[in-house]
Protein backbone atom coordinates (compact mmCIF):
# COMPACT_ATOMS: atom_id res chain seq x y z
CA UNK A 1 0.00 0.00 0.00
CA UNK A 2 1.22 3.43 -1.01
CA UNK A 3 -0.29 7.09 1.18
CA UNK A 4 -1.45 10.27 -0.48
CA UNK A 5 0.45 13.38 0.68
CA UNK A 6 -2.34 15.73 -0.95
CA UNK A 7 -5.90 15.73 -1.76
CA UNK A 8 -4.77 16.61 -5.32
CA UNK A 9 -2.93 13.44 -5.03
CA UNK A 10 -5.99 11.68 -3.91
CA UNK A 11 -7.99 13.09 -6.62
CA UNK A 12 -5.48 12.56 -9.47
CA UNK A 13 -5.37 8.65 -8.31
CA UNK A 14 -9.41 8.92 -8.70
CA UNK A 15 -9.28 10.17 -11.93
CA UNK A 16 -6.81 7.87 -12.96
CA UNK A 17 -8.32 4.73 -11.87
CA UNK A 18 -12.18 6.19 -13.59
CA UNK A 19 -10.17 6.94 -17.07
CA UNK A 20 -8.91 3.03 -16.58
CA UNK A 21 -12.32 1.60 -15.63
CA UNK A 22 -13.78 3.51 -18.41
CA UNK A 23 -10.94 1.89 -20.88
CA UNK A 24 -12.43 -1.59 -19.71
CA UNK A 25 -15.81 -1.28 -20.49
CA UNK A 26 -16.98 -0.76 -16.83
CA UNK A 27 -20.72 0.55 -17.04
CA UNK A 28 -20.61 0.49 -12.79
CA UNK A 29 -19.83 4.52 -12.48
CA UNK A 30 -20.35 7.16 -14.82
CA UNK A 31 -17.45 7.42 -17.08
CA UNK A 32 -17.91 10.07 -19.50
CA UNK A 33 -15.94 13.49 -20.65
CA UNK A 34 -18.38 15.67 -18.55
CA UNK A 35 -17.60 13.86 -15.17
CA UNK A 36 -14.20 13.20 -16.04
CA UNK A 37 -14.03 16.93 -16.53
CA UNK A 38 -15.11 17.55 -13.45
CA UNK A 39 -13.36 15.31 -11.06
CA UNK A 40 -10.75 16.89 -12.19
CA UNK A 41 -11.66 20.73 -12.35
CA UNK A 42 -12.21 19.70 -8.31
CA UNK A 43 -8.02 19.95 -7.80
CA UNK A 44 -8.10 23.73 -9.03
CA UNK A 45 -7.68 26.20 -6.42
CA UNK A 46 -11.34 28.61 -6.65
CA UNK A 47 -10.28 32.04 -7.29
CA UNK A 48 -12.32 34.18 -5.39
CA UNK A 49 -13.65 37.50 -7.25
CA UNK A 50 -11.55 40.52 -7.00
CA UNK A 51 -13.18 42.96 -4.69
CA UNK A 52 -14.02 46.15 -5.76
CA UNK A 53 -11.87 49.07 -4.94
CA UNK A 54 -13.16 51.99 -3.87
CA UNK A 55 -12.51 55.22 -5.38
CA UNK A 56 -12.34 58.49 -4.26
CA UNK A 57 -13.26 60.46 -7.53
CA UNK A 58 -15.91 57.54 -8.09
CA UNK A 59 -17.61 57.91 -4.49
CA UNK A 60 -17.37 62.25 -4.84
CA UNK A 61 -19.49 61.35 -8.65
CA UNK A 62 -22.12 58.97 -6.31
CA UNK A 63 -22.50 62.04 -4.24
CA UNK A 64 -23.14 64.31 -6.87
CA UNK A 65 -25.09 67.44 -6.27
CA UNK A 66 -26.69 65.68 -2.99
CA UNK A 67 -29.92 66.09 -2.01
CA UNK A 68 -30.64 63.42 0.24
CA UNK A 69 -31.07 65.43 3.29
CA UNK A 70 -32.56 69.22 3.92
CA UNK A 71 -28.79 70.19 4.26
CA UNK A 72 -29.03 70.70 0.49
CA UNK A 73 -31.18 73.74 0.91
CA UNK A 74 -28.66 75.99 2.31
CA UNK A 75 -25.52 74.99 0.98
CA UNK A 76 -22.82 77.04 -0.61
CA UNK A 77 -20.50 73.99 -1.84
CA UNK A 78 -20.60 70.92 -0.66
CA UNK A 79 -17.44 69.93 1.22
CA UNK A 80 -16.23 66.21 0.15
CA UNK A 81 -12.86 66.34 1.44
CA UNK A 82 -8.83 66.49 0.33
CA UNK A 83 -5.55 65.41 1.29
CA UNK A 84 -3.32 62.05 -0.10
CA UNK A 85 -5.69 59.80 -1.49
CA UNK A 86 -3.67 56.99 0.47
CA UNK A 87 -2.67 58.85 3.34
CA UNK A 88 -2.16 56.74 6.72
CA UNK A 89 -3.57 59.18 8.66
CA UNK A 90 -7.56 60.37 8.03
CA UNK A 91 -8.62 63.30 9.92
CA UNK A 92 -12.29 63.40 10.35
CA UNK A 93 -14.56 66.08 11.78
CA UNK A 94 -17.96 66.69 12.19
CA UNK A 95 -19.14 68.93 9.66
CA UNK A 96 -18.13 72.50 7.28
CA UNK A 97 -18.21 75.51 9.07
CA UNK A 98 -18.89 78.66 7.39
CA UNK A 99 -15.72 79.18 5.65
CA UNK A 100 -15.98 75.23 4.49
CA UNK A 101 -19.31 75.73 3.13
CA UNK A 102 -18.11 79.56 1.06
CA UNK A 103 -14.66 77.31 -0.08
CA UNK A 104 -16.09 74.04 -0.44
CA UNK A 105 -12.67 72.83 1.17
CA UNK A 106 -12.74 71.16 5.14
CA UNK A 107 -11.22 72.64 7.99
CA UNK A 108 -9.85 76.04 6.36
CA UNK A 109 -11.42 78.69 8.87
CA UNK A 110 -10.05 79.09 12.19
CA UNK A 111 -10.39 75.57 13.44
CA UNK A 112 -8.79 74.66 10.47
CA UNK A 113 -5.89 76.86 10.75
CA UNK A 114 -5.05 75.36 14.13
CA UNK A 115 -5.60 71.90 12.92
CA UNK A 116 -3.41 72.39 10.20
CA UNK A 117 -0.46 73.87 12.78
CA UNK A 118 -1.27 70.69 14.52
CA UNK A 119 -0.45 68.31 11.52
CA UNK A 120 2.68 70.73 11.18
CA UNK A 121 3.91 69.76 14.31
CA UNK A 122 3.43 66.38 13.47
CA UNK A 123 6.22 66.59 11.33
CA UNK A 124 3.67 65.77 8.16
CA UNK A 125 2.02 68.44 5.74
CA UNK A 126 -1.95 68.58 4.43
CA UNK A 127 -1.04 67.12 1.45
CA UNK A 128 0.34 63.73 3.41
CA UNK A 129 -2.85 63.56 5.46
CA UNK A 130 -6.62 63.27 4.18
CA UNK A 131 -9.09 65.72 5.97
CA UNK A 132 -12.82 64.90 5.77
CA UNK A 133 -15.72 65.24 7.79
CA UNK A 134 -18.97 63.14 9.04
CA UNK A 135 -21.81 64.85 6.87
CA UNK A 136 -20.66 66.95 3.93
CA UNK A 137 -23.17 70.07 4.11
CA UNK A 138 -22.63 72.29 6.61
CA UNK A 139 -25.45 72.90 9.51
CA UNK A 140 -27.41 75.70 9.80
CA UNK A 141 -25.69 78.63 12.30
CA UNK A 142 -23.31 75.57 12.91
CA UNK A 143 -25.66 73.14 14.82
CA UNK A 144 -25.12 70.12 15.48
CA UNK A 145 -25.71 67.74 13.11
CA UNK A 146 -28.83 65.91 13.37
CA UNK A 147 -29.22 61.69 13.43
CA UNK A 148 -30.75 61.75 9.93
CA UNK A 149 -28.57 64.08 8.59
CA UNK A 150 -25.34 61.31 9.97
CA UNK A 151 -27.08 58.41 8.98
CA UNK A 152 -27.46 59.60 5.68
CA UNK A 153 -23.59 60.91 5.31
CA UNK A 154 -22.28 58.00 6.80
CA UNK A 155 -22.09 55.58 3.92
CA UNK A 156 -19.92 57.84 1.99
CA UNK A 157 -17.79 58.21 4.65
CA UNK A 158 -17.39 54.72 5.01
CA UNK A 159 -16.73 54.67 1.29
CA UNK A 160 -13.82 57.33 1.53
CA UNK A 161 -12.07 55.13 4.75
CA UNK A 162 -12.54 52.19 2.75
CA UNK A 163 -10.85 53.82 -0.34
CA UNK A 164 -8.14 55.45 1.52
CA UNK A 165 -7.42 52.73 4.18
CA UNK A 166 -5.38 55.17 6.48
CA UNK A 167 -3.71 53.01 8.82
CA UNK A 168 -5.30 55.68 11.98
CA UNK A 169 -8.31 57.71 12.13
CA UNK A 170 -7.65 60.86 14.13
CA UNK A 171 -11.71 61.88 15.45
CA UNK A 172 -11.57 65.40 15.94
CA UNK A 173 -14.56 66.06 18.47
CA UNK A 174 -17.70 64.06 19.81
CA UNK A 175 -19.76 63.52 16.47
CA UNK A 176 -16.83 62.26 14.96
CA UNK A 177 -16.03 59.78 17.28
CA UNK A 178 -19.31 58.42 18.63
CA UNK A 179 -19.93 57.85 14.60
CA UNK A 180 -16.93 56.00 14.01
CA UNK A 181 -17.41 53.90 16.87
CA UNK A 182 -20.93 53.28 17.07
CA UNK A 183 -20.89 54.61 20.84
CA UNK A 184 -22.74 57.04 22.72
CA UNK A 185 -20.15 57.51 25.27
CA UNK A 186 -18.52 61.14 25.54
CA UNK A 187 -15.05 62.74 24.18
CA UNK A 188 -13.84 63.31 27.44
CA UNK A 189 -14.08 59.48 28.12
CA UNK A 190 -13.00 58.15 24.18
CA UNK A 191 -9.81 60.65 23.82
CA UNK A 192 -6.37 59.09 25.00
CA UNK A 193 -6.40 55.93 23.89
CA UNK A 194 -6.63 53.53 20.43
CA UNK A 195 -9.49 51.98 19.53
CA UNK A 196 -9.72 49.27 17.37
CA UNK A 197 -12.38 49.90 13.70
CA UNK A 198 -12.80 46.68 11.99
CA UNK A 199 -8.42 46.57 11.65
CA UNK A 200 -7.94 50.23 11.49
CA UNK A 201 -6.70 52.21 14.54
CA UNK A 202 -8.91 55.63 15.65
CA UNK A 203 -7.84 58.05 17.95
CA UNK A 204 -10.81 60.42 19.24
CA UNK A 205 -9.09 63.47 20.67
CA UNK A 206 -11.27 66.70 20.89
CA UNK A 207 -11.97 69.41 18.08
CA UNK A 208 -10.00 72.42 17.35
CA UNK A 209 -12.99 74.50 17.45
CA UNK A 210 -12.92 73.23 21.18
CA UNK A 211 -9.89 73.96 21.75
CA UNK A 212 -10.01 77.67 20.70
CA UNK A 213 -12.84 77.90 23.68
CA UNK A 214 -10.52 75.86 25.56
CA UNK A 215 -6.88 75.79 24.89
CA UNK A 216 -5.74 74.70 28.06
CA UNK A 217 -6.89 71.09 26.61
CA UNK A 218 -4.53 71.53 23.78
CA UNK A 219 -2.07 69.51 26.42
CA UNK A 220 -4.52 66.88 26.12
CA UNK A 221 -4.77 67.09 22.11
CA UNK A 222 -0.98 66.92 21.84
CA UNK A 223 -0.66 64.03 24.08
CA UNK A 224 -3.31 61.68 21.73
CA UNK A 225 -1.65 63.25 18.40
CA UNK A 226 2.16 61.90 19.91
CA UNK A 227 0.36 58.81 20.41
CA UNK A 228 -0.34 58.52 16.59
CA UNK A 229 2.78 59.62 15.93
CA UNK A 230 4.99 56.87 18.03
CA UNK A 231 2.50 54.17 16.14
CA UNK A 232 3.30 55.33 13.17
CA UNK A 233 7.02 55.72 14.02
CA UNK A 234 6.85 59.30 13.20
CA UNK A 235 9.71 61.36 14.23
CA UNK A 236 10.08 64.97 14.58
Amino acid sequence: MFELDTIDDTLAAIHDTLVQLGQWGCRGVECSERSLALVEGWSRPVVPAPAVQEDLARIRADLGDCRRCGLNARRTHLVFGEGDPQARVLFVGEGPGADEDRTGRPFVGEAGQLLTRIIAAMGLTREQVYICNVIKCRPPANRNPAPDEIQTCSPFLERQIAAIQPRVICALGTFAAQTLLATSAPISQLRGRFHDRQGIKVMPTFHPAYLLRYPAQKRAVWDDVQKIMAFLRISR
